[in-house]
């Protein structure tokens, strides 16, 4: 009888074995947690998409306080409008892209929230980089692009795969936000007069002399010499003439 115990033993302790080195490097492996996006019948140049986002969270002390999102290339910050989220979070638009917050989440509870685009950019795949902000200060930052080596967590950016353009979809004209700017620039405006425009026929002739060159300071020096000439003539006669005299 014993011969038939033994083998089932050790049947048994090597299950046992088994489990307990999977248990040991389940424990010992980094949690997968990580932020998802995903949309429903994502296609390219489609307008008006909700985007579905979940944060997964990492700890079991801090609660999820923020997201930041960094924008793929094609949409601008002024394309992205916030639909729904957890009680009191606000989305605010950033340089780059958004920052969605409010009251913290649970500790353990995920923070989910939606918001619609308003037209996808002409691409197979779009990466959402997230910085993922706890209450303790702790951020992960969910931006790598590349898949991660077998056997290792990584923090790849949430990605997003797009199906091919509609039949006949186009670019959407630029946002109001993201047109260029109207401004005229400094200087006199198109509907005021410059100082000839408003000036009578004859001062404009007076300023078109000026613009020879006759200035006033020219006419009064012009002057100042005719007197002096005059003058040294009338004093050259009247000696002449008391010269004769004697």
């Amino acid at each position: 009888m014993s011969r038939f115990t033994a083998p089932h033993t050790a049947r048994r302790l090597s299950a046992i074995t088994v489990l307990a080195l999977a248990a040991s490097v389940a424990l010992a492996a980094p949690a997968s947690a990580h932020v998802e996006v995903e949309a429903k019948d994502a296609r390219a140049l489609a307008e008006n998409v909700a985007l579905n986002f979940t944060a997964e969270t990492e700890s079991d002390k801090a609660r999820i306080a923020k997201l930041e999102v960094i924008l793929p290339e094609g949409i601008a910050p002024a394309d992205v409008t916030y639909k729904e989220g957890p009680t009191g979070w606000k989305l605010e638009a950033t340089d780059r892209g958004y920052i969605v917050g409010g009251p913290q989440v649970a500790v353990g509870k995920d923070a989910a929230y939606a918001v619609t685009v308003r037209q996808l950019p002409d691409a197979k795949s779009l990466a959402f980089k997230t910085l993922q902000t706890y209450s303790d200060g702790r951020v992960d930052r969910w931006i790598e692009l590349e898949e991660p080596a077998e056997g290792e967590h990584g923090s790849p950016a949430p990605m997003l795969e797009l199906k091919p353009a509609a039949p006949g979809a186009k670019p959407a004209s630029p946002s109001p936000a993201a047109e260029p700017s109207t401004t005229e620039p400094a200087g006199p405006a198109a509907s005021e007069p410059t100082d000839k425009q408003s000036a009578t026929p004859a001062e404009a002739a007076t300023a078109d002399k000026e613009d020879d060159g006759s200035s006033p300071v020219l006419i009064a020096a012009l002057v100042v010499v005719v007197l002096a000439l005059i003058g040294g003539g009338l004093w050259w006669f009247r000696r002449r003439g008391d010269a004769n005299t004697a």
